[in-house]
C-alpha cells in the first residue's frame, strides 16, 4: 500500500531539507526533491487520516489566525548586559572571576545576530510550539509561521529529551532580502527598510502563507529547558543541538582565556559586514553550565554572559529643530527633529536628547550639522556637532518655562537632570500613564486603546488611573464612536483586570525604575501593597538587585499623597493588592546572623541564597571576619574557606543552611 511508503518519504525529505537548509549541502536536484514532495502530498491526499504534524507538507497551509495567543516561557528569556570596549569586557571578566574565585575559565564566543529571538518547544522529538521573546516571560504563539522556516526541524534527528525548548534567532538573509525587495520593486510594491524589521514583521503575519513567501532562516544557540537530558557545558549543548538537526552557527569558538575571547571579537570586527546576516557584536558566555547556575542573574540579565557590541553606524545630517513632549511622570523630554537620513537600513527622523544638560554638554544649536548613530542599531542619538559647518544662523534651545500641554509652570529641582510639569492632572501625563496602565505587560485591559483614553480624559471621565474602575456604561455611551458592545467589552476588561497579580499592578503604576523584573521581586518579598508602602529605603536596598536608585524612587512614589489616594481608590474598587503566596511575612529565623557564601551550591545561585538569607533576617558579607556567623561553602570553595578555618568561623554546606533557614 502507498501509505507504507509514508515514513520512508518523510525521512528522506527531512534529511534532504536538513542537508540543504542547515548544512548547505545538496545530494539531489531540486526537481528530484519536488518529486518526493509531490509523491508525499498525493499519498496524504488519499489518506488524510495519516497526516501528522511533523510531516514536511504541514509547514504551510493553516488558515489565517485571528490573533496571537500568549505563551508562558518555561524559563525567562533574559536580556544581555553590554560592553562597548575592551575595558568594559575585561571588567565583566574580572567580576565573574571574583565570583567564581578563579582567574581563568572557559568561555564560548558566539556572533550576536540582529534578528528576532524565539523559543521552540519539542515534545517526543516533534516541534509543537514556537513563541516570540515578548517581555521575556510571556511571548506570542507564532507556531504556524515558524513551521514555514525550512531550517527548523519539525522532528529532530536521533534521541532527544522527552520535552525541551530551544532558543534561537530568526533572521532574513541579506542576499535574500535584496532579492525580495527587487521583486517587490518590479511589481510596483513598497520596499522594506531593513532585514531585521522585515523578519520581525514576517513572523507576525496572521497568514502563515505570507510568511512562507519570505525566506527566513534561524540560528539556535541554547536549550532553555529540558526534561530527561543534561549537558555540562554550553559547548556540549551547541554540539548536541547540531546533532539533533538544528542550525548552529559554524563560527562559534571555545575560548580558554580572556585574550582568546578578545581575539575573537577583534577578528569579527574586521569582517562582520561580509556575513549574509545582520550582526552587531559578539556574545561571550561562561562555558560551564554549573558555573552559570552559580553566577545566577541580576534583574533580567545573566551574570554569566555579556554582549560585546560593535561600534554603532554613524552618519551626518542636520538638526532641524528641538521639541519636547511630556512623559507619564511629568518629565519634559526634549527630542531632536532631524533631516531624514538612512542609518543601517532604517530611516531616522528623530533622536533622543535625554534632558537639558545633555543638550548643553553636546553644545547643540538648532540648525547644526550633527553626527547621528543608532546605538545597538536601535535607538538613534546625536554623538557630536560638526562645528566646521556652522553658518551663524544656528540658534540655542530654550527649555520651556510652562508645560506645552497644560500651560502650568515647569520646574527643575536642584540636583535633578529633568524638568517637570507641576500639574499632576496634566492631560499629557494622565494620557501617557493611562496608556501604560492598560498595556499588555501591566493591567492588560482589552478594548482600551490610546484614542479611547484621550477621549475619556477630554470628557472629564478619567483624571487618574483609578477612575477607570468607576466608569459607568451610560457615560461611556456618550463618547464618540462608542457603541453598546464596545462599552460592555471595555467594562468587562476593566473588571477582569482587578484580578491581576500584585507585580502587574506595580508595573502599571509607572513607578520610576520599576519594570516587570523589579516589580516581581518586590511583590514576592513584601507580599502586600501595604507592606511595600511602609518600607524604608534601607528595607528596599537590602533586597538583592534592588539598588539605592530604585529604593529612593519607590519610597518617593508612595510618599506622594496623590499616589496614596490612587492606591486607596484601587483597593476600594476591588483591585488585587496582595500576593496570597506571600501575604504573611516570613519569620526572621536568621536575624542577627551574618553569612558569607563561597563556592558553587547544588540548588542556589549566589544571588538566590543571599536573597534567602536577607529575606529571613540575616545579613551577608563579602569577606570572612571574626563577626561572621557562618561560611556557606559549596564546591570549589576558595580562599574564604581557609580564612574561616583560620578565624574559627563555622563552615556549613547547603543542607545545613536549609536546616537553619527552616528554624530546625
Amino acid at each position: 500500500m502507498n501509505e507504507k511508503r509514508l515514513p520512508e518519504l518523510r525521512r528522506a525529505i527531512n534529511r534532504h531539507s536538513h542537508l540543504y537548509h542547515v548544512l548547505d549541502r545538496q545530494e539531489i536536484t531540486d526537481a528530484q526533491y519536488d518529486e518526493l514532495m509531490r509523491e508525499l502530498r498525493a499519498i496524504e491526499g488519499e489518506h488524510p487520516d495519516l497526516v501528522t504534524p511533523d510531516s514536511p507538507t504541514q509547514r504551510v497551509g493553516e488558515a489565517p489566525a485571528a490573533g496571537f495567543a500568549e505563551v508562558q516561557h518555561s524559563r525567562p528569556m533574559l536580556s544581555l548586559a553590554n560592553a562597548f570596549d575592551d575595558d568594559e569586557f575585561l571588567a565583566w571578566h574580572r567580576r565573574v572571576a571574583d565570583l567564581l574565585e578563579r582567574e581563568e575559565f572557559e568561555m564560548v564566543c558566539e556572533l550576536k545576530y540582529d534578528g528576532l529571538a524565539v523559543a521552540l518547544t519539542y515534545e517526543d522529538g516533534v516541534f509543537v510550539r514556537g513563541a516570540t521573546r515578548g517581555n521575556g516571560r510571556v511571548g506570542e504563539d507564532v507556531t504556524s509561521n515558524l513551521r514555514t522556516i525550512r531550517s527548523i526541524p519539525l522532528r529532530v534527528l536521533g534521541e532527544a529529551p522527552a520535552r525541551f525548548d530551544v532558543r534561537g534567532e530568526v533572521y532574513f538573509p541579506k542576499s535574500e532580502f535584496r532579492k525580495f525587495n527587487e521583486d517587490r520593486e518590479a511589481q510596483g510594491l513598497q520596499t522594506y527598510a531593513n532585514p531585521r524589521n522585515t523578519a520581525a514583521g514576517s513572523l507576525r503575519q496572521l497568514d502563515p502563507r505570507n510568511t512562507a513567501q519570505r525566506p527566513l532562516d534561524i540560528f539556535v544557540y541554547t536549550i532553555g529547558y529540558s526534561e530527561g537530558a543534561a549537558y555540562d557545558t554550553q559547548w556540549d549543548t551547541l554540539e548536541a543541538l547540531a546533532g539533533l538537526g538544528f542550525r548552529v552557527n559554524g563560527n562559534n569558538r571555545l575560548a580558554r582565556s580572556k585574550e582568546e575571547a578578545l581575539d575573537f571579537y577583534h577578528e569579527w570586527l574586521e569582517k562582520f559586514e561580509d556575513l549574509d546576516y545582520g550582526c552587531d557584536g559578539v556574545v561571550v558566555k561562561v562555558n560551564e553550565l554549573d558555573y552559570q547556575r552559580h553566577l545566577g542573574d541580576v534583574g533580567r540579565e545573566p551574570r554569566w554572559a555579556i554582549a560585546y557590541k560593535f561600534p554603532a553606524t554613524q552618519v551626518v545630517t542636520q538638526l532641524l529643530d528641538i521639541r519636547v513632549n511630556v512623559g507619564r511622570t511629568g518629565s519634559i523630554n526634549p527630542y531632536a527633529v532631524l533631516e531624514p537620513v538612512v542609518i543601517g537600513g532604517a530611516t531616522v527622523k528623530q533622536a533622543t536628547l535625554h534632558n537639558e544638560d545633555y543638550i548643553r554638554s553636546k553644545g547643540l544649536l538648532i540648525g547644526d550639522w550633527v553626527v547621528v548613530e543608532r546605538a545597538g542599531e536601535v535607538i538613534p542619538q546625536i554623538v557630536s556637532v560638526v562645528t566646521g559647518r556652522r553658518t551663524g544662523d544656528e540658534r540655542p534651545f530654550e527649555m520651556p518655562t510652562t508645560c506645552p500641554v497644560c500651560g502650568r509652570p515647569v520646574v527643575r529641582t536642584e540636583g535633578e537632570a529633568m524638568s517637570y510639569c507641576t500639574n499632576p492632572a496634566c492631560p499629557a501625563q494622565v494620557a501617557r500613564l493611562l496608556e501604560h496602565f492598560v498595556s499588555r505587560g501591566a493591567m492588560d485591559i482589552e478594548g482600551m486603546g490610546g484614542k479611547t483614553g484621550v477621549a475619556l480624559i477630554e470628557q472629564g471621565l478619567v483624571q487618574d488611573v483609578a477612575d477607570l474602575y468607576y466608569l459607568e456604561k451610560e457615560s461611556l455611551l456618550k463618547l464618540e464612536r462608542m457603541a453598546e458592545k464596545s462599552a460592555s467589552n471595555l467594562l468587562a476588561g476593566v473588571e477582569r483586570s482587578k484580578s491581576r497579580p500584585l507585580s502587574r499592578v506595580l508595573v502599571a503604576l509607572g513607578i520610576g525604575h520599576v519594570g516587570s523584573e523589579v516589580a516581581d521581586l518586590l511583590a514576592r518579598h513584601f507580599g502586600t501593597m501595604e507592606a511595600l508602602m511602609a518600607a524604608t529605603e534601607g528595607d528596599l536596598a537590602a533586597i538583592p538587585t534592588v539598588g539605592p536608585k530604585i529604593a529612593a524612587s519607590v519610597v518617593a512614589y508612595f510618599r506622594s499623597e496623590a499616589n496614596r489616594k490612587v492606591i486607596d481608590r484601587l483597593r476600594d474598587a476591588g483591585v488585587r493588592l496582595a500576593d496570597e503566596a506571600r501575604a504573611e511575612p516570613r519569620e526572621q529565623v536568621l536575624a542577627g546572623l551574618r553569612f558569607v557564601v563561597t563556592g558553587r551550591l547544588p540548588s542556589f545561585s549566589r544571588s538566590e541564597i543571599e536573597g534567602r538569607i536577607k529575606d529571613l533576617g540575616g545579613s551577608v558579607g563579602s569577606s570572612v571576619s571574626r563577626n561572621t556567623s557562618y561560611l556557606v561553602a559549596g564546591e570549589d570553595a576558595g580562599s574564604k574557606l581557609a580564612d574561616a578555618e583560620r578565624l574559627g568561623v563555622e563552615v556549613i554546606d547547603e543542607e545545613m543552611f536549609l536546616k537553619l533557614a527552616s528554624g530546625a
